[in-house]
């Protein structure tokens, strides 16, 4: 009887990927099989089928069942729970968001996201489940994810396959009322392509994963959903129909409704198409529908980089476009109109998100100025200021960033609110604890990081037959031997995009090797982060900082991290002292890798772009101390070799004369005092202001209009 229960309870858990970012309830599944757990990749299911002969055993263990119990009874309650934020601030609950991405970031259960974008999305649909808002949300089930990273013994970076198995991943198939697949077609200009989905619980959310891998399609019509951005522009053009066309006729054939459309980049635009031909249908103008779907459609634009913007020729357009053309009843010239804007050439999809938006909004104070800049030629008759695209700046999620150790702790001292809705006041109880514990806790969390990254190093170092004996050598890997529990550690991880300027640490190789060299007040780095496979300019950046890292004057503490992931992520902003992000400004758009590194009391140490902009013009001034340091100052003039030489010299001006001295200046207990008056600073201010909590409440309240006239925003 107890086993039975035992395994519906781990069932229920399993199926819903709120364990992902609830500690105790990821917890049991860490703790049936902690190698084992490690092994499926963190995939509960695939865990649960490899232990099924054990769980009698361990349904035997003291308190294992019971605790189990107890985290699918808070699940249930979670689900059932109508007292949330949305209904406290008088939000109407029949109204629907259905939220569209190409990636999602959910687990590492499911390789559906490539980076920062996916990410984002992941966390949207995490605090849009604890706050309770009525949406939906949109993706590409592919059966391959975007890539798992190894690097060779001369550091170049290459990518191994890494697969979606549905049938041993946290989803199940959408099914009709009489037990078969739910269908939905799409026409491309090649024949109809009937499209599968299948449900993932987000918590309170549910998403669906489009899936055109079914037998009766034509082979290139199931590889459609095969590959995370693989392929040419001509497999970019069908995916993007599949998603944006697809995923509007998939939420009408499961009897959906929805009232707000929200395009989280340009790659779902084709949805607005959609929702035109559906007003075309229903005997609107073609003027009147345009303005019907202004008025349910939401655009978010990502990237100033103008590579991050999908485009497409007239005769790939035209070819794919034609049938869904034919059902429109329109001149495919009027769709080319509406995604070329004056002057243009090619097919752009932000263009004709932003034609069809009634809403439109960067993902930065500072992005919203620049996007105003960049799509002003839209918009001729207006100044630049008034060219309608607002911001609403990102966020990142509480319950996943914040890390084991410091949860803990803000369990016990904060209570439960610092993960909800409400968590503002919670946040600055921060600096009522102990700064000596706050401190004890964050070196717990280095350790373990520190511990994680030599087992890395070493197991790479193995892999290729390489390595230094004493932890570094010239032609070897460092094995992690050099990195050192206690030493300052910088943390820098993210997409390898040659913009954001992976080696201006090592601009001046003899300052760095000073700086990394003393042994009196230690220094290290930790670096992670993927190229796009056909990144040659990522791919060669890799290169050199694993080359940089075998110079032995760095003694092993600069190192690089291959296989990039969620956990690793989670380890890192956790664990290091510093984040360094140093972009050219103004092209990165939010940066979030910072914000949740501030969350775990992580200083900030970057380049004034995206977020971190923001974050030192309003809140710096109530800082008691400060929470992190600016390289460099707004200015944008220049070209790309003077700014980065002077970014360079701003950068070790600040490690050596700020960063270092500050943390190794200790009380009699070793506390850095001022260091950790400055964690302090970084919890209370940054935690609640760059939430995604907070990022979802302003999109309810901004762009989706989900209120009722009378209520006002809690």
């Amino acid at each position: 009887m107890h086993a039975a229960r035992l395994v519906a309870d781990l069932d229920r858990l399993a199926a819903n990927l709120r364990h992902a970012w609830y500690g105790p309830a990821r917890s049991v599944f860490e703790d049936l099989d902690p190698v084992g757990w490690e092994r499926v990749g963190r995939n509960p299911v695939r865990l649960l089928r490899e232990c099924a002969s054990d769980l009698g055993s361990a349904a035997a263990r003291p308190g294992y069942a019971a605790r189990v119990h107890d985290a699918a009874q808070d699940l249930a309650a979670y689900l059932d729970d109508e007292d949330t934020w949305y209904r406290r601030a008088g939000g109407d609950p029949n109204r629907v968001v259905a939220y569209y991405s190409a990636e999602f970031a959910l687990s590492d259960a499911l390789h559906t996201y490539s980076g920062g974008l996916g990410v984002l999305a992941g966390d949207h649909l995490r605090s849009a489940s604890d706050l309770g808002i009525p949406l939906v949300a949109v993706g590409l089930g592919y059966r391959d994810g975007y890539f798992r990273q190894h690097l060779d013994a001369s550091g170049w970076q290459h990518a191994d396959p890494a697969r979606n198995d549905f049938a041993e991943a946290p989803l199940r198939p959408v099914l009709a009322d009489d037990g078969s697949r739910v269908t939905v077609e799409v026409s491309l200009g090649d024949g109809r392509v009937r499209i599968q989905a299948w449900h993932v619980a987000v918590g309170r959310v549910s998403l669906y994963l489009l899936d055109t891998d079914l037998e009766d399609n034509l082979p290139h019509h199931r590889e459609v959903t095969g590959q995370l951005y693989g392929g040419d522009d001509d497999m970019r053009l069908r995916q993007e129909l599949v998603l944006g066309v697809g995923g509007a006729r998939l939420l009408d054939a499961i009897g959906i409704d929805v009232d707000v459309h929200h395009l989280n980049e340009g790659h779902a635009a084709f949805a607005a198409i959609e929702r035109l031909r559906r007003h075309l249908e229903g005997g609107q103008s073609f003027a009147s529908a345009v303005e019907l779907v202004r008025g349910e459609l939401v655009f978010t634009t990502h990237t100033p980089v103008p590579a991050g913007h999908d485009e497409f020729g007239w005769e790939l357009a035209s070819y794919h476009l034609a049938p869904l053309t034919a059902e429109l009843g329109v001149e495919f010239t009027r769709l080319w109109q509406l995604a070329t804007g004056p002057g243009g050439e090619k097919w752009s999809q932000t263009v004709l998100a932003l034609a069809l938006a009634g809403k439109a909004n960067g993902v930065a104070r500072l992005h919203g100025q620049v996007s105003r800049r960049m799509w002003a030629g839209l918009w001729p008759d207006r100044p630049v200021d008034e060219v309608p695209i607002g911001h609403v700046t990102n966020g990142v999620h509480p319950g996943l960033w914040v890390g084991p150790d410091l949860a803990a702790l803000f369990d016990a001292r904060l209570g439960p609110a610092w993960r909800a809705s409400d968590g503002d006041k919670a946040w600055q109880r921060v600096r009522d604890i102990d700064p000596s514990v706050l401190w004890a806790t964050h070196v717990a969390a280095r350790r373990r990081l520190v511990g994680q990254a030599r087992d890395r190093l070493a197991a790479q170092a193995r892999r290729l037959g390489v390595g230094g004996g004493q932890g570094w050598a010239p032609g070897g890997i460092p094995d992690g031997r050099g990195l050192d529990p206690d030493a300052l550690t910088i943390g820098f991880a993210r997409r390898f995009a040659t913009y954001k300027r992976a080696t201006l640490l090592a601009h001046d190789v003899d300052r760095l090797a000073a700086i990394l060299g003393d042994d009196a007040r230690p220094v290290q780095v930790l670096v992670a982060g993927k190229a796009h496979p056909r990144d040659e300019g990522g791919k060669r950046l890799i290169q050199q900082l694993v080359e940089l890292s075998r110079d032995p004057r760095l003694k092993g503490r600069l190192v690089f991290l291959e296989g990039y992931d969620l956990e690793l992520a989670r380890s890192m902003v956790a664990g290091v002292d510093v984040w360094l992000n140093n972009p050219l400004r103004p092209l990165e758009a939010s940066g979030t890798s910072g914000m949740k590194a501030a969350m775990n009391g992580v200083l900030n140490l970057s380049i004034l772009d995206g977020w971190w902009d923001e974050a030192v013009a309003d809140l710096a001034p109530q800082a008691e101390v400060g929470f992190g340091w600016a390289i460099g100052d707004r200015s944008e003039a220049g070209d790309e070799a003077t700014r980065t030489a002077a970014d360079a010299e701003s950068l070790y001006r600040l490690l050596t004369g700020e960063l270092v001295p500050t943390f190794y200046t200790r009380d009699e207990h070793g506390v850095p005092r001022r260091w950790v008056a400055m964690m302090a600073d970084a919890i209370a201010l940054l935690s609640p202001q760059f939430s995604t909590h907070r990022m979802v409440a302003d999109y309810v309240d901004q762009a989706y209009g989900l209120f009722t006239p009378s209520s006002e925003v809690a």
